[in-house]
């Protein structure tokens, strides 16, 4: 039952490096048909809006916005609100690899089938990554989405009160007939000055790409028409009738209409006027970026790391311009069945290690304590045999000298002579 109960956290955990692992048991949710508030519909009513009409939503990730644009009565667009955006994870730049934590940029396309009215998040829609031009240029990943509970790993997150007003457009739209919708994902606002503090970055090609559908919206106030060929986005462009884009292939000949070649000429005119002023004028310093695969590469394999329950830095690594990669000290581990699963081999391994450690110093304790009493014994034999070595010694008792000898003899003498006169008083003598 543990090892079921284990590979079922590993599981888990190998999902979540995927995106924001949004499977609930929910059966009831409440929160999914929430009216629209009054005051936003006073406003949709006061710009030529219906409650069912069409939507579309913009993202910028600099700023922190995500926008909702619905269609007014004549078919172009209007802003109709703008929330700030909770929490989105990794750096500027587009999504390359399952794990790297990037938010997605690009053009994406939510059906009804992506809404999710049982998200473990509140509420929740997945943005469709990968769409055509990703899936061309080999980028992977998976439920990445806009979301409630302001928690993220590579998805737009938003406040609960935030992404059940945002649900609730899509799902009136839904209901008026839209059969999907566009999120527009970008990193800034693609202004000359931003464009122009963001010139040297690696992801500025790409940018200039995203652009173009940016400007088209900018134009027209109506989400362009988007597809893929050569493994690049076009905007706009019509195909002759029987010819199809092939996202990897080579792009069909396409038409334009007049209006809207004319129209976009003369933004582009505008616009490089203000790219060229705002070159040479003071900008704001431009932030952080991600440094392609190499970065997004480094990135996700910590994810893995992560997911299958090692200690990982608390935060991701990041890629500087020198090509270097930061990693902060504190080490942390995901608290999740596969966490908790490591976390005790660890600790099995390193008492081993430990246990281990005191055997190897046990044996060369006594193996030091056996060549000290070898020592001992081989330097008391030596000593013993310099010993015996030494010559013998016999003691005896030297002569006394001439003048003590005379002393004694002259001492002996004048007691004789006092004990002879002492007999001869006593007797008459």
């Amino acid at each position: 039952m543990f090892a079921k109960l284990a590979r079922t956290g590993v599981l888990i955990a190998a999902i979540g490096v995927a995106g924001c692992n949004d499977s609930s048991m929910k059966d009831f949710a409440p929160e999914a048909n929430k009216p629209l508030p009054d005051k936003i519909l006073a406003d949709m009513k006061a710009k030529g809006m219906v409650r069912t009409s069409s939507v579309m939503a913009r993202i910028f990730k600099e700023e922190g916005k995500l926008e909702i644009w619905k269609a007014k009565t004549n078919g172009r667009y209007d802003l109709v609100a703008s929330y700030d955006i909770c929490k989105w994870s990794g750096k500027l730049g587009p999504k390359y690899t399952e794990g790297d934590r990037q938010a997605p940029e690009g053009f994406y396309t939510v059906r009804p089938s992506q809404m999710n009215p049982r998200s473990n998040y509140h509420l929740s829609f997945n943005i469709g990554f990968p769409n055509a031009y990703d899936r061309a240029n080999g980028r992977t990943g998976q439920n990445l989405m806009v979301h409630g509970a302001c928690s993220s790993s590579g998805c737009y997150s938003m406040t609960d009160a935030q992404i059940e007003q945002i649900y609730a457009f899509g799902r009136d739209a839904f209901q008026g007939g839209q059969t999907e919708f566009q999120i527009q994902a970008f990193p800034f606002r693609m202004t000359a000055a931003n464009m122009a503090r963001y010139r040297n970055d690696p992801n500025y090609e790409f940018w200039k790409m995203l652009k173009v559908g940016y400007d088209n919206f900018e134009i027209t106030k109506v989400p362009p028409k988007v597809d893929v060929c050569e493994k690049r986005y076009v905007f706009n462009q019509v195909a002759p009738e029987g010819t199809t884009f092939d996202p990897t292939g080579p792009c069909p000949p396409t038409t334009q209409p007049d209006s809207l070649k004319t129209a976009f000429a003369s933004y582009e005119k505008s616009y490089d006027a203000a790219f060229n002023s705002a070159v040479n004028s003071s900008n704001p310093p431009p932030k952080p970026t991600i440094a392609g695969i190499k970065e997004a590469s480094i990135v996700s394999d910590w994810s893995k790391r992560r997911a299958r329950g090692e200690r990982v830095p608390i935060e991701p690594p990041s890629m500087n311009a020198d090509g270097s990669v930061t990693e902060t000290t504190r080490m942390g581990r995901i608290d999740s069945p596969a966490g908790r699963k490591m976390a005790a081999l660890d600790a099995e391994k390193e008492a081993k290690r430990k246990a281990e450690e005191q055997r190897l110093a046990a044996i060369e304790a006594a193996k030091a304590a056996k060549e000290q009493a070898k020592a001992q014994a081989l330097a008391e034999k030596e000593a013993a045999k310099q010993a015996a070595q030494q010559p013998v010694v016999t003691a005896g008792v030297e002569p006394a000298p001439a003048q003590e000898t005379q002393q004694a003899a002259d001492a002996d003498q004048g007691t004789v002579s006092k004990l002879k006169k002492k007999l001869l008083g006593m007797f008459g003598g």
